[in-house]
């Protein structure tokens, strides 16, 4: 292993301990072995590294759900909508302190630019992900609908990460997500209109 793979699986491991936030430039190098000079060169500052570290953490995080959910791809859509969040919950629980370390480096991209684009990347990946794993087939593609949709699978993600690191007992499970929908699709399905004769 290299030093720029030392320098990752370091700064991954201090995520997870320390969180973005409390993490040093000296923490990352006690944990890898690298040196303190190793960081500028390969990534140019401890920021850089960590925001590295967080995403290559995220995507380790994705495959893990898309390994613990194996839908039936003919299965109807609200079975693989709970089964999906099924999965999601169970991995929030599981990588909690990543999660931590995501919302720490939410609240510092407003000054580090380059921790911004780089995260406005990530979340702009997921929109896509998800609007691919439950949209139409190309041939009824609606690019902006999609994007909707996407963007809509984010915001849900976010507001179950944010409600379990608060209150894990009491935040949603993957059933509950489901029953939300199936109750708010109940609740817009227009009622017929009964006149009395």
């Amino acid at each position: 292993m290299g030093h720029r793979e030392e320098l990752l699986a370091g700064a991954k491991q201090c995520l997870y301990e320390r969180g973005y936030a409390r993490t040093t430039a000296r923490d990352i190098i006690a944990v890898s072995g690298a040196n303190l000079a190793s960081i500028g060169y390969h990534f140019g500052s401890k920021e850089a590294l960590l925001t590295a570290a967080l995403i290559e953490a995220t995507e380790e995080w994705a495959e893990a759900v898309n390994k613990m959910w194996d839908p039936d791809p003919d299965a109807p859509f609200m079975e693989r909508f709970e089964s999906l969040w099924k999965a999601v919950v169970a991995s929030l629980a599981e990588h909690r302190n990543l999660w931590v370390s995501t919302f720490e480096a939410l609240n510092q991209a407003e000054r580090l630019p380059e921790l911004k684009q780089r995260l406005s990347s990530d979340v702009e990946l997921a929109r896509v992900s998800f609007a691919q794993l439950f949209g139409p087939g190309p041939e009824q593609a609606d690019e902006r609908a999609d994007r909707a949709v996407g963007a809509f699978y984010v915001a849900l993600m976010q507001g179950v990460m944010v409600q379990r690191l608060l209150d894990p007992e009491r935040a949603p499970t993957g059933e509950d997500i489901a029953l939300a929908l199936r109750t708010l699709i109940e609740r817009a399905a227009p009622t017929p209109d009964v006149h009395p004769e």
